[in-house]
């Protein structure tokens, strides 16, 4: 479970019920005709510019926001290194008996096994990437435009309800509930849009980055292994792709 997104969630709630209940009524703040307008109208626009397909996978992308295992880049290494000791150690081809928890570093150590050349592993490993990126990539850009649809359906219902009330300035005494219900809805786009759509995007975004760079390390590594590279040079090779911070000791100082 990701903490920082559970974390982040329950404070922008408390932040926004804290303040409604500080200074009025929650219940003031409730509304229906601006919930369906906001709500119906962001669901209704997604259909519209996404396929039934990719809509029924938001849910997924959403959750993954919060139960997700991140990818742990120094621990890909330490297994690549231990990886290609027994490459070095027997024969590469003993790298299709080892046990490995992770397809895609499986799937490259299946190449690696089978004597495929180099050009040709890289090119295999490098669509699984390109194709992992377009998978997220959809997700994120989902995620994006009920970011931008949130606030829109909010101003399209406020500018229902400023019509209605217009209609109806006869009766001063319900002026003021009505521009209040009007500003409901933009309120509750700046809310869905900021508060969960926008982040959630970021999220999504940032580990997919997170994935993408533990691939592209098996993508070096497996390629180093393939070329009888020492596997304490492999090691410090794809310690590149780590901050100082996460390096050896040695350059952790420098």
């Amino acid at each position: 479970m990701d903490i920082a997104t559970v974390s982040g969630l329950f404070l922008v709630i408390v932040a926004i019920i804290g303040s409604i209940l500080s200074g009025g009524d929650i219940t003031a703040f409730i509304d229906i005709p601006s919930t369906l307008v906001v709500g119906l109208g962001v669901i209704g626009g997604t259909l519209i510019k996404w396929p039934m397909e990719v809509v029924k996978n938001l849910v997924a992308v959403i959750m993954k926001t919060i139960f997700f295992t991140p990818a742990d880049p120094k621990e890909t290494i330490e297994e690549i290194s231990t990886l290609a000791e027994t490459a070095r150690r027997e024969s590469i081809f003993a790298l299709e008996k080892v046990e490995v928890d992770d397809a895609f570093l499986k799937k490259a150590m299946m190449l690696a096994a089978d004597n495929r050349p180099p050009e040709v592993i890289k090119a295999i490993l490098q669509l699984e990437i390109d194709a992992l990126e377009d998978r997220h990539g959809v997700g994120i850009d989902v995620l994006d435009g009920v970011g931008a649809d949130g606030p829109a359906f909010g101003m399209i219902g406020t500018l229902i309800g400023l019509v209605i009330m217009l209609q109806n300035l006869s009766d001063q005494a319900a002026i003021g509930p009505a521009m209040a219900v009007a500003l409901l809805t933009t309120f509750y786009g700046a809310v869905l849009a900021n508060a969960f759509a926008l982040p959630m995007k970021n999220k999504v975004k940032f580990r997919s980055s997170r994935e993408v760079l533990k691939m592209n390390i098996i993508v070096a590594g497996t390629l180093g292994i393939v070329a009888g590279e020492n596997p304490r040079l492999i090691k410090e090779k794809l310690s590149a792709f780590l901050p100082p911070s996460q390096r050896g000791e040695e350059e952790a100082t420098e």
